[in-house]
Order: C-alpha cells, then sequence, then structure tokens
C-alpha cells in the first residue's frame, strides 16, 4: 500500500469522528488530493471519504456492542462522524441488518448472562495450554491492564483453557498490549505457536475509555470467545499433523470435530468413522460421545440415512450416555445439540444454562439457545441469541448456521420474506449445507415468490431426489407443530412428491 494511503488511514483511525476533507488528508498523506483519491481507488477499490465513512460504522458498532451503562445511540453516532442521526440509522440497518438500537440492547441481554451466578467449573480431561504473562502497558494505565489481564485470564480458564506464565509448558503464547490515544484506550492482542513461532491470530479493541470498570468482564468474555475458533483450529491440526499410532482419544474426537461442524453427509460419515475409534479406546470420553450422538441425530433430521430410526435410536443411547458424563462448556454445548434435535428443549435448555453459567462467551452455546426459542415458538429472544452468538464468533465454522436460525426465526414469526434473505445468505457462506432449502422453499412459497420457490425446491431434490412429504416428516427439525405444518404444507404446494 503506497505511504499517503497509509497516512492518511492512520489519521482517520485516529481521529474518527472529525470531519475529513480530501485536502486535509492529502496535505497528511504528503500528495495531491487527486493523486491520493486515485491510489485509494486503486488499492481499496474505494474513494477516501467512502474509507472514512466505512472506518465510522466500524467504530459505532464496535462501541454499540461494548453496550456500556447509559450509552446513548446519538452521542456514540456523534463520536463516530455522523451528526445526522436518521441516516446514521438507515444506513446502520442497511449494513448490518438491524438498528442501533436493538444491538445495543442486546447487550444488556448478554450482560445479564455474565452477572448470573457461575456453576463450579468442570476439569476438563485435556486442556490447551496457553501462555499468557499479562498486558504490556504505560505507567498510567498498569492498574487497567493488570484488571483486564485477570478478567481475560479467568474467562479463558472458564472456557476450559489452561493459563501459564511459563511458555516452556504451554502450546500458545497469549501477549497483550495497551495503547493510548487521550482519554482512549486500545487493546491489542496476538496469539502465537510457541513451536513454529507463527502468529495464529490478532485482534484489536478499540474505544475503551480509561474510566471504563463495569465492561471488563464483557470485554474480557469477548476477547477470549473471538480467540476460541482460533485456537480450536489450530487444535484441530495439531491433531491432523499426529501419526496414527499416536492419537489419544481427544486426538480423534478433535479430527472428527470439522467433519459434524460441516453439517453435510460426507462430513458426518467421516467423523462418525472417528468419534467410534475414539469411544473404542475410552468409552468415557464426554466430548467424543457428545459429538456422536448429534452426528447420528444429524443424520436423521438431514436426511443423511435411508434408517432414520435406527440411527435415531442410536443418538438417543449416546445422548443418555453422555448426560451421564462430566464435561466444559463446549462438550455441554454439543450435548445441547443433540437434545435439541431430540425435542427434548427442557432438558437441551437446563444444559445450555450450564454451558452459559460455565462460559457465557460460549457462541455455540449461544447459538443453541436461540434454536431452542425458535423450536419454543419466541422468534425474537432467539433472533437476539443468534446475533450474540454471531457478534462473538463472526468467522466460526458454525457462523452460516446462526443466520439459518435467524431466517427460520422470521419464519415462525410470519416475515416468509425476510426469513428467505437470511436463509439464502447462510447458503451463500456454506453452499453444501442443501437442507436449507427445507425452510428456505416454504418461506419463498408463503411470500408468494413461485419462481425462487421453484429454484429452491429443485436444488434441494437435485441433493436429495428421492425425498418425499413423509419421508421430510419424519426427519423434519422439532419445530412446533402449526410452524412444521406450514412447511411440510408449502414443500408439497410446490411440487415435492407425497
Amino acid at each position: 500500500m503506497p505511504r499517503a494511503v497509509r497516512r492518511a488511514l492512520d489519521a482517520m483511525h485516529a481521529n474518527v469522528g472529525h470531519r475529513w476533507t480530501i485536502a486535509e488528508l492529502a496535505r497528511i498523506a504528503g500528495t495531491s488530493a487527486r493523486t491520493l483519491q486515485r491510489q485509494f481507488v486503486s488499492f481499496l477499490g474505494k474513494t477516501p471519504l467512502a474509507a472514512l465513512q466505512d472506518i465510522g460504522f466500524d467504530r459505532a458498532r464496535r462501541e454499540l456492542l461494548q453496550g456500556l451503562p447509559g450509552e446513548k445511540i446519538m452521542d456514540v453516532a456523534c463520536r463516530c462522524g455522523f451528526p445526522h442521526f436518521g441516516r446514521f440509522s438507515v444506513e446502520y440497518r442497511r449494513r448490518y441488518g438491524e438498528t442501533p438500537s436493538q444491538t445495543l440492547k442486546r447487550q444488556a441481554v448478554f450482560a445479564a448472562a455474565l452477572s448470573s451466578r457461575p456453576a463450579p467449573l468442570i476439569p476438563a480431561r485435556e486442556r490447551v495450554t496457553l501462555c499468557f504473562a499479562g498486558i504490556e502497558a504505560g505507567p498510567d494505565h498498569l492498574d487497567v491492564a493488570a484488571d483486564v489481564a485477570a478478567g481475560l485470564s479467568m474467562a479463558l480458564t472458564r472456557a476450559g483453557i489452561a493459563v501459564t506464565r511459563e511458555k516452556q509448558v504451554a502450546r500458545y503464547q497469549l501477549t497483550g498490549a495497551i495503547r493510548a490515544s487521550g482519554p482512549q484506550l486500545r487493546l491489542l492482542f496476538r496469539l502465537a505457536d510457541n513451536e513454529s513461532g507463527r502468529q495464529l491470530w490478532a485482534h484489536r479493541a478499540d474505544s475503551l475509555h480509561c474510566d471504563d470498570v463495569t465492561s471488563e468482564e464483557t470485554l474480557a468474555t469477548r476477547i477470549a470467545a473471538a480467540l476460541q475458533p482460533c485456537l480450536r483450529s489450530a487444535e484441530i491440526e495439531h491433531a491432523l499433523r499426529k501419526s496414527g499410532g499416536e492419537l489419544s482419544p481427544h486426538d480423534l474426537a478433535l479430527r472428527a470435530m470439522p467433519g459434524v461442524l460441516s453439517l453435510s453427509e460426507d462430513g458426518n460419515a467421516q467423523a462418525v468413522e472417528l468419534l467410534d475409534q475414539a469411544m473404542d479406546r475410552d468409552s468415557s470420553h464426554a466430548l467424543a460421545v457428545a459429538l456422536a450422538a448429534w452426528a447420528h441425530l444429524q443424520r436423521v433430521v438431514y436426511h443423511f440415512t435411508d434408517e432414520p430410526q435406527l440411527q435415531r435410536a442410536r443418538g438417543v443411547e449416546l445422548t443418555q450416555k453422555a448426560l451421564a458424563l462430566p464435561g466444559d462448556a463446549t462438550t455441554l454445548a454439543v450435548l445441547g445439540n443433540a437434545l435439541t434435535l431430540l425435542g427434548e428443549q427442557n432438558a437441551a435448555a437446563h444444559v445450555i444454562a450450564r454451558a452459559l453459567s460455565v462460559d457465557g462467551g460460549s457462541a455455540w452455546a449461544w447459538s443453541r439457545s436461540g434454536w431452542i426459542d425458535v423450536y419454543r415458538g419466541d422468534p425474537d429472544s432467539a433472533i437476539e441469541r443468534f446475533k450474540i452468538a454471531l457478534d462473538l464468533a463472526p468467522h466460526d465454522a458454525l457462523a452460516f448456521n446462526n443466520e439459518v436460525g435467524i431466517g427460520c426465526a422470521h419464519f415462525v414469526a410470519g416475515a416468509y420474506a425476510e426469513a428467505a434473505v437470511w436463509q439464502e445468505r447462510a447458503l451463500g457462506r456454506h453452499p453444501s449445507a442443501f437442507w436449507v432449502h427445507r425452510t428456505m422453499c416454504a418461506a419463498y412459497v408463503h411470500a408468494g415468490a413461485k419462481q425462487s420457490a421453484r429454484r429452491s425446491l429443485g436444488m434441494l431434490r437435485v441433493r436429495y431426489p428421492e425425498l418425499t412429504v413423509s419421508q421430510l416428516r419424519l426427519g423434519m427439525p422439532p419445530l412446533r407443530p402449526e410452524h412444521g405444518e406450514l412447511v411440510v404444507g408449502a414443500l408439497a404446494e410446490a411440487g415435492l412428491p407425497g
């Protein structure tokens, strides 16, 4: 990137609320306005003012996601360079699919969950070990750094990660630093593999105020949540690099996890084979048993099997076994997935509540709580929880399933066109999830979009050519009867044979 562009971007980030002109940016960049415009378009694909607007909205969303007590949306908009509140709200909704007030309200739900009485920590059988020696800071911010570091260490521990200050006993190293700009602070984090030195993850939290103590737990939980998908991927890669003779039951469960998370037939088949090996070596490995239960029930709900009753019976057996085993938040979230597919929503809600009391930043647990609300017929609460999961881990392997869930929640609410939009978005992120066409086709039928409904049904039947209405009933997700009939009836109307 040209030096002029870098200088202009640095100035924008350093003073987001300033109403920058091209002439001002050009002077800072040390070039002409015309050259700066051309370089921005060539290297970023946008003009300097469009880049400034993107930076402003990104900052505003981060501030709203922090959910500071007493925060006013108009104040956030002005600080981020948007004095016209109405225009800000309209563009914010276009960009993020929700109003600023919905974002801020959702943080109250998240903060309330973190303040609930925590359950006792369940020791993980094989914890990831992470070296974290604290946060580097200047003399004026040592207390803030110590408080944030302590909160982050606790949040990581609750997420099932063993935190140590000794680098030689840890597989990964997390470093942090605080940088100050007036009354605001910026937190920078990096995660590296100790053996190779390779950087695995980086994170930046902006717009933190020096006197903001109330949101430290929320901040720590969010950072730990953002770290988890990358750390999980690194652990899976580590297990994949091992030779067969070195594989423990936990390694086999990790190797199986991508297949279970893919929600695809091929991935499911590979995962079940690996999980059978894990359970052969240790029949009480909680993560392996919970993953296996969910995998067998996926075969029923996503039409991966010609023997749905047999697979359901195996799923029930494994779910009952997993309920009797101790597990961390990840294992509990997986178990909650299995229970919801069995239609056991009360038991699932109890397990997911346990998961969130152990780790309030578990994106998987928040996502599953959203699905429980969909199946119970509470779409507003479901959408809040799916969006919390997306806020916590937007790049997680299961992020697309939150978008599927938001679509299903809109379907339950009768907002069929909006439901189809979210389902299309999820399919764009995860094209192999053909089963999404069941509810997407139904949404198009009820929205009166006949051509889109026919296209969607055609895609469903390409993947499941033998699917009939009666088979659909056997594998339908556990929606309330009235909502399930809306799906089945719409697919029959669109042309699915009986």
